[in-house]
């Protein structure tokens, strides 16, 4: 298939993400064929029959049946020598200490340099306050080294072509775990991470049996609450702000395949794959929309022996593209050969819904998802049997104990037998991971498992400048052969059949029915987002994740969409816009300066310059009583920085006196990262001097109850429009990137229908 067979947003894609421009004595792909040949030529180069698996290879490849990882099509073959094929890692254990910390600071930016996202389990650090044996010094806790890391991830995404990506994980027992909890919305940092909670098995019941939880580190009690109490925190910050995340780490361990040699204590950044210190993650999708014949009519069938094929033959390809990669560390390629380490899932689940006439969520689509499921389990054991026979079993498989592993008992008792005989080449072989882009490559065919977000939509596409943009309308693969099938024209979305269910449509309950199902035949774990309606009662929002744990999920990710994120369109009552117009008139009364004002100095000490700033905040002290900051002073013997700083000093004046609602300084401060580094201080890392008097301002504030007063009214009311034609744009935050209002949740993922944003990279 050529490239002008192929519909815009594949070609789009392809130039732009996978095609590779030539270097060395490699030449550049002219065609699809080119792309497909390398990565084929190149994953086969290893086998005693080379032409054979080539061959095997390409033809599982040029219709997009099997879609392996981006970063495989974009490198397999070239002369890339050092790039990576693995998009995501999970960091070391992180020693408590400050050379254990900056030794995972260090591996974590030379991972992420070759686009490796990264997943961090902070409970090994100790919690803020806790005394530093040897130095006499208090710890300022995990969340502010979290900051080191966030700004550290920025630093190398802004050198670099891939966003950064970061999972940030805790324990429920840690003593900081409620700092933890509302970690990224105090100000703006941590943009770079995901956060979960860790929840264990102990903890659920604690909360069923409305006991008391101990918050523990290194065998101290440092804290006991209620645990229905810590529940509702996590699960009313959730509800708000859509994080923090929910990893079942029990159910993770209990599940593991290798329970006998490892502990499993984070995940990637999008949850898919839980993985010990140093592990890696190989990722591959069977494209379902391939596998459908007669689609739209009553005798629609799925190929599930095609299926079967596709599978043994991506199991071999992945393999040995293990052997074939790149690492950043040399701890994580002797994590990655010593257990090989797989995960094949699916992609176009809805469309392949659509095609059989079956809504998405309803019973008969949960059967046959444990179908599809099952078949591409079991077919991907099948090979890796195969392959420890022809090539040897991963280096830490131990028969006896790896049989008694709980994922394995669920296996057919005939695959078992075979697997105690003569073992098997892959430790893991099962995972369904976001697939947003290669789905959009392989003619935007609904991504991994999740329901159709937008049957067509417009997105930007940037030619040669960033005020050189162009517009592409986008069919979801499903639609686009829907409208064929009917006879070419486009039909209006709400024309559509009952059976062409978006999300909109689907419950959170059918969600979880899904993914319950697929997670039975999953060894790893599952990323998927729950899009729950925004006036979905609190009580019933907790049920789900109730439901999540007793379904057997090893994780659960929701959105919601709500005032307190921002970007999200929710419109204000009557009674709220005219308490603003009041406050601004208010505020547009106060420019004639009154002889008199009072205020607070703060002392700001920085490693930058020698001598201190001293910032001064003066209030106006309203009829009631209240205090709002009036204007602001910065003082210092240094003149280096003088035309900035008087320059700072009036604007911000300006923004107290003509704004109601000034506190976005502080998120808009907070927020600049200098790129010389940032500096510690009050046990709190900074980024930059700008962020620094931010959180003087903050303070300040504080200190005079303007934050309590008005941190419920963040709503916007922008006036971007909306590319979706849908009518699903209540779901949809505006794009850092773009600022369209075109951001969905999706596969525990951000993602911007409109210019292509992804935070997961």
């Amino acid at each position: 298939m050529s490239t002008e067979q192929i519909n815009d947003i594949s070609e789009e894609i392809w130039k732009r993400k996978y095609r590779y421009s030539g270097g060395g004595n490699i030449p550049a792909d002219k065609t699809y064929e080119d792309t497909w040949k390398r990565v084929a030529k190149a994953a086969s180069a290893s086998e005693k029959d080379p032409l054979h698996w080539e061959n095997e290879f390409y033809n599982v490849l040029k219709d997009f049946r099997f879609l392996p990882g981006g970063r495989i099509i974009a490198n397999a073959g070239t002369a890339r020598t050092e790039a990576t094929m693995f998009n995501c890692y999970v960091m070391n254990k992180i020693a408590d200490s400050i050379e254990g910390i900056f030794d995972t600071v260090k591996e974590s930016a030379l991972t992420q340099k070759q686009g490796g996202g990264v997943g961090f389990d902070f409970s090994t650090l100790r919690p803020k306050g806790s005394m530093i044996l040897g130095c006499e010094a208090e710890s300022s806790g995990p969340v502010s080294f979290m900051q080191v890391l966030d700004s550290t991830c920025r630093t190398i995404m802004s050198a670099g072509q891939r966003r950064g990506a970061q999972m940030g994980i805790m324990r429920c027992d840690h003593p900081d775990i409620e700092e933890f909890i509302s970690a990224k919305r105090e100000n703006a940092q941590l943009k770079m991470f995901n956060l979960s909670v860790a929840i264990t098995d102990k903890f659920m019941q604690a909360v069923k049996n409305h006991e008391p939880w101990e918050l523990v580190f290194g065998g101290k009690v440092y804290k006991t609450v209620h645990a229905e109490a810590l529940w509702d925190q996590i699960m009313k910050s959730t509800y708000d702000f859509a994080e923090p995340g929910f990893i079942l780490i029990d159910k993770i361990n209990e599940m593991n395949n290798l329970w006998y040699c490892e502990d499993i204590r984070a995940t990637n950044p999008c949850g898919e794959q839980p993985l010990p210190p140093y592990g890696a993650c190989l990722l591959g999708s069977i494209n379902l929309t391939r596998f459908v014949s007669n689609a739209f009519k009553d005798n629609a069938e799925i190929d599930f022996a095609g299926i079967a094929n596709t599978v043994k033959v991506a199991v071999r390809m992945l393999d040995n593209v293990i052997d074939m990669s790149n690492y950043p560390l040399e701890a994580q390629r002797k994590e990655a050969e010593s257990k090989r380490r797989m995960g094949i899932g699916l992609t176009g689940l809805a469309d392949l819904f659509i095609f059989m006439k079956i809504p998405y969520g309803s019973s008969q689509a949960v059967d046959i998802t444990g179908k599809i499921m099952q078949t591409i389990t079991y077919s991907a054991y099948e090979a890796s049997i195969e392959l420890g026979k022809e090539k040897g079993v991963f280096e830490k498989f131990d028969a006896e104990k790896y049989c008694q592993g709980r994922f394995i008992q669920s296996l057919p008792e005939e695959l078992q037998q075979k697997i105690r005989e003569y073992g098997l080449r892959n430790s893991h072989l099962t995972s369904i991971a976001p697939t947003g882009t290669i789905s959009l490559f392989a003619e935007n065919v609904s991504s991994g498992l999740e329901p159709v977000f937008a049957y067509t939509y417009t997105r930007k596409i940037r030619n040669t400048t960033e005020t050189d943009v162009s517009e592409m309308r986008i069919n979801d693969y499903a639609y686009k052969k829907y409208c064929e099938y009917m006879g070419g024209e486009l039909i209006a979305v709400d024309k559509l059949p009952d059976y062409f269910s978006s999300v909109d449509k689907v419950t959170p309950e059918e969600h979880i029915a899904i993914q319950a199902e697929l997670q039975k035949y999953v060894d790893s774990s599952i990323s998927k987002t729950i899009n729950i309606p925004a006036d979905y009662p609190f009580e019933k929002f907790k049920d789900v994740y109730v439901k999540a744990y007793e379904s057997g999920l090893k994780g659960c990710t929701t959105f919601r969409p709500s005032e307190f994120i921002t970007g999200v369109l929710i419109k204000d009552d009557d009674k709220k816009k005219q308490h603003k117009q009041d406050k601004n008139k208010e505020v547009l009364n106060l420019n004639n300066r009154p002889l008199e004002l009072e205020g607070t100095t703060y002392k700001i000490k920085t490693p930058l310059a020698a001598d201190a700033l001293y910032v001064t905040i003066n209030d106006l002290i309203n009829a009631d009583g209240s205090r709002r900051p009036y204007e602001l002073f910065i003082n210092t013997k240094n003149l280096q920085h003088f035309s900035w700083i008087v320059a700072m000093t009036r604007l911000i004046s300006a923004v107290f006196r003509h704004d109601a609602d000034p506190c976005f300084l502080v998120n808009e401060l907070k927020s600049i990262y200098d790129p010389n580094g940032g500096y510690f201080t009050e046990g709190v890392y900074v980024p930059s001097l700008a962020a620094d008097i931010g959180r003087i301002i903050e303070k300040h504030l504080s200190k005079i109850g303007m934050i309590a007063k008005l941190e419920h009214d963040k709503s916007v009311s922008p006036d971007n429009a909306s590319p979706i034609s849908n009518g699903h744009s209540s779901n949809l935050m505006f794009c850092p990137q773009c600022n369209e209002k075109a951001l969905l949740s999706q596969e525990n993922c951000l993602k911007c229908l409109s210019c292509g944003y992804s935070k997961c990279g």
